[in-house]
């Protein structure tokens, strides 16, 4: 019996960028209705690989095949017309546009030379009929919900017949109900024959919804595991070339009396009346459900929303806090949950990102001390192990990592006693989240505090000191000894 070939097959992609090999003589094989996960450390080489796939990138060496003949992948056309969608993690619509016109855009169906909308209309509703989906065809995509702009992304893909469909962090900003609904699309979709290349940190999600796992390791194929034959050790282990006896480092230090004291802080229905403490050498954890209210604090905490009550004291001094400015300037950083786009300017080096909050200190009469600058980010550079080839290069062009490392730099170099990290590892490989860890350790260790937000239960439970559960803009209930503690604990305190 004659066994048909994968349906896709990557053999020896090299690809080379400035000062960077990305990608090392990579092969990659994909079967028909298989859904395989590609994991790797941030700047493993997994985006580079999707992208020469997508047509984004060129390929410096190597060959393509679908259904066993070559193809050329130069164009983002070639890869369409190959039947290969990407769905990016930062989605490719145009926000002012409707979804059924971002699904058609470019490809516009016409009748007699004028635009047919009953027709994309009716094949709009099919796709989403098809998904389970059931969309405002009507509405701006600006005004979707994320899961609604992926389901757009997805119909997109199935709008161009596409056999293979590459999902990169699908899961990163939805909420768990959202993460289930995407999960039974996916099992829909594999069921009708359709391939799916999987990117995820999430190594729950890689065991819970994969057939295969391919890991890179420095640009290079590492290993290709049944996702069934492979243990979490052994993956971890395979990504990051070393073994991970713990995924969260120990801390043995004590935190001290309380520095930081929030009463009564409110803002319309986001938050309502919230009051805490945060000690000195603490992590406390915020947590809770998408709309709980916990960024809503802490913005209120850190003044980029005006609160309509509230009194913020840190080490016993009432603060005064109306501007971001006047977080900063009390010894308060924010590293953002979305470092992209509020935490770095990526077309900006990665020296000029490390000066920005600094500026008055490394710069005399008007002009920057560049040697200062230099000298001073050196050092970071070397104690937050941040990979980069020199101090030009582009924020952009960092790995999640690396870029969280940048935006940490910058507020050590504040001085900042209170840091507060929202959703810290999101994004991140396994590898850099436990250099997160054990940066955040060390910092406590130093007697700083941290207040964190995540939405990963594992993390809260693996990484804090306390965790404070909210619901509707409401603190509902406290943790005082996390380790002792369940995820369910936390859920229930979530929902209440």
């Amino acid at each position: 019996m004659i066994q048909a070939p994968p349906l896709l097959q990557m053999r020896g992609i090299v690809k080379s960028f400035p000062g960077v090999k990305a990608l090392r003589g990579v092969d990659l094989e994909l079967h028909s209705g298989e859904v395989l996960a590609l994991l790797g450390e941030n700047g493993a080489g997994k985006s580079t690989l999707m992208r020469i796939l997508g047509g984004a990138h060129k390929a410096d060496a190597g060959s393509i095949r679908i259904d066993g003949r070559e193809a050329p992948f130069n164009t983002p056309q070639d890869s369409r017309a190959a039947g290969v969608a990407v769905i990016y993690q930062e989605f490719n619509l145009v926000p002012g546009l409707t979804a059924v016109e971002n699904i058609f855009l470019g490809r516009e169906t016409t009748r007699g030379g004028l635009l047919d909308k009953h027709t994309e209309r009716a094949r709009a509703r099919e796709l989403f009929q098809r998904l389970g989906a059931d969309l405002d065809l009507d509405a701006p995509c600006r005004c979707l919900t994320t899961a609604q702009q992926q389901l757009v992304e997805i119909a997109k893909a199935l709008a161009f017949d596409a056999r293979i469909l590459v999902m990169d962090e699908p899961s990163a900003a939805l909420t768990a109900h959202e993460v289930g609904r995407l999960f039974e699309i996916i099992r829909d979709l594999r069921s009708q024959g359709i391939s799916i290349i999987y990117i995820s940190h999430r190594l729950d999600e890689v065991f819970a919804m994969t057939d295969r796992v391919t890991v890179l390791r420095d640009g290079s194929n590492v290993g290709d595991r049944l996702t069934a034959n492979i243990t979490r050790a052994e993956m971890i282990q395979l990504m990051v070339g070393r073994e991970l006896t713990d995924e969260f480092p120990q801390r043995s230090t004590i935190p001290g009396p309380a520095r930081l004291e929030v009463s009564g802080l409110r803002r319309g229905r986001a938050v309502r009346d919230v009051s805490f403490t945060v000690g000195r050498g603490e992590i406390l954890a915020l947590t809770g459900l998408v709309g709980a209210g916990r960024t809503e604090t802490l913005r209120l905490l850190f003044g980029a929303d005006p609160r309509e009550a509230g009194e913020i004291r840190l080490d016993g001094r009432l603060l005064n806090i109306g501007s971001p400015s006047d977080a900063i300037a009390a010894g308060i950083g924010l590293l953002t949950e979305d470092r992209k786009t509020q935490g770095l300017v990526l077309a900006h080096s990665v020296r000029e990102n490390f000066a920005l909050p600094n500026l008055e200190r490394l710069s005399s009469q008007g002009f920057v001390r560049m040697r200062a600058e230099r000298e001073e980010f050196a050092r970071y550079v070397e104690q937050l192990k941040i990979k980069i080839p020199n101090q030009e290069q582009r924020a952009g062009n960092l790995s999640g990592g690396n870029q969280q490392k940048v935006v940490l730099a910058k507020w050590l170099a504040r001085h900042c006693e209170i840091l507060i990290f929202d959703e810290p590892t999101r994004g991140i490989d396994v590898g850099a989240k436990f250099e997160i860890y054990r940066l955040m350790n060390e910092l406590v260790a130093a007697g700083k505090s941290i207040i964190m937000i995540s939405s990963e239960l594992p993390e809260v439970l693996g990484m804090a000191d306390r965790i404070l559960v909210m619901h509707e803009g409401r603190i509902t209930g406290e943790i005082a000894d996390p380790r002792s503690a369940t995820q369910e604990q936390i859920m229930r305190l979530a929902i209440a």
